[in-house]
């Protein structure tokens, strides 16, 4: 194994600590942020737009938000250690394993469809 492996495997997050989101999820991704001497935690929330790597060490996932009337997109890895944690808050319901086609839409056109709760029936 080579130095680079060894590294990688060492920054792998626990299976515990990674929660189990898909691709329409909204997610709140907490980020450690340095700024000179000080470091803060920020926190980005948005629709997962995509997954990328599976639970491999290079795995990302893209996030995608609306802020001011202006789309924005952040892409981050998930064994990185400055991701602190990973919030699901709402998960959604897609037929795509990518969803790109959000970047086009705006206002509710944008919105993805909340999953079915198992506890909830429709009336």
């Amino acid at each position: 194994m080579n130095v680079l492996d060894e590294i990688r495997n060492e920054q792998l997050k626990a299976a515990d600590q990674i929660p189990k989101f898909n691709v329409g999820d909204t997610v709140k991704v907490h980020f450690r942020i340095v700024e000179g001497e000080k470091e803060r935690i920020q926190i980005f929330e948005g629709v997962v737009i995509s997954r990328k790597g599976g639970e491999t060490p290079e795995a990302k996932f893209t996030v995608r938000r609306v802020a001011f009337n202006e789309g924005v997109e952040r892409v981050f890895p998930l064994h990185s250690p400055r991701v602190e944690k990973v919030e699901v808050t709402r998960e959604g319901k897609t037929r795509r394993a990518k969803l790109y086609y959000l970047r086009d839409r705006s206002g509710k056109a944008a919105r993805v469809k909340a999953k079915e709760r198992a506890g909830t029936a429709k009336k």
